[in-house]
């Protein structure tokens, strides 16, 4: 099930900036304390000015390391906020449904897609490889770093080159007396051809994650898993200062990757090699 809104049913770019800016800023100590630290710290991963990660077995692992994060101040495109919620009963706690999500998370995934995260899992500061499937027998190599995660939620985060510059937070939350599991994006198109390819990349996107969700609903025990999508514009603006990161469009240079090094031997390249490529 669908739904899609325009701008004027949700908050404007400019508030969700404002917004994030706040959020991001140091806090003010009351008087007489130093202490700033937020208790949540832990929770959130540090700040980083470029990525580093070296290869993993079962992914090419390009496009990733090197790259700064693009969150949807920074794409180019239409901003859009798309949500999947779920309920999976009474039965199952928040904390269970995340501690599942989180901790299979390449399981839930639609088949002929890769997830690499390290073999301590999804942790704050981690940074994962990807391995998506766009047919034609290629495969759009790139990545996410994991921006925040607890109990009851988890937050992944983009690189340049991306389809999309933006970011995803899971979590599962009691809503009366069922819990409902949610995937909410807040994305532009990195670059002026991805923004072309929208239309297609939203109807992939709902098919990934409702896919992943009912998988996930599967495993929790839910008889008749159902998503229910819904897709928001929040800014019909384009940033046309973002253009030129058409550079870093992993999704041309994927498949330039292909064609020069079907095998995948890039992947097996030393992490330094990899950062310098």
């Amino acid at each position: 099930m669908t739904e899609q809104t325009g701008p004027e049913a949700a908050a404007s770019a400019l508030e969700i900036e404002l917004s994030l800016k706040e959020a991001t800023a140091p806090p003010v100590p009351p008087a007489g304390l130093t202490d700033t630290t937020p208790r949540d710290a832990a929770n959130w991963a540090t700040k980083v000015d470029r990525l580093q990660v070296g290869p993993r077995d079962g992914v090419r692992g390009t496009n990733v390391a090197g790259r700064r994060l693009a969150g949807p101040v920074q794409g180019f495109g239409r901003m859009w906020q798309k949500t999947y919620r779920m309920q999976v009963g009474p039965d199952v706690a928040p904390e269970t449904a995340i501690a599942t999500w989180r901790g299979h998370f390449p399981e839930f995934w639609p088949k002929g897609n890769k997830f690499a995260a390290p073999l301590t899992g999804i942790n704050p500061g981690d940074v994962a490889l990807l391995d998506i499937a766009i047919g034609g027998g290629v495969k759009l190599s790139t990545g996410v770093m994991v921006l925040y995660a607890d109990t009851e939620s988890f937050t992944l985060m983009t690189p340049q080159g991306h389809q999309f510059a933006g970011w995803i937070t899971f979590s599962a939350e009691r809503a009366e007396e069922v819990t409902v599991v949610q995937a909410q994006a807040l994305m532009r198109a990195s670059d002026p051809l991805y923004e072309l390819a929208m239309p297609v990349m939203h109807r992939k996107e709902d098919q990934f994650w409702s896919q992943t969700m009912v998988t996930l609903g599967n495993r929790l025990g839910v008889p008749d898993p159902t998503v229910l999508v819904t897709t928001t514009c929040v800014d019909s603006r384009r940033q046309w200062r973002h253009a030129r990161d058409v550079w870093h469009n992993a999704m041309i240079r994927s498949v330039l990757q292909t064609v020069t090094d079907p095998a995948g031997r890039r992947s097996r390249r030393r992490p330094e090699d990899v950062a310098a490529g």
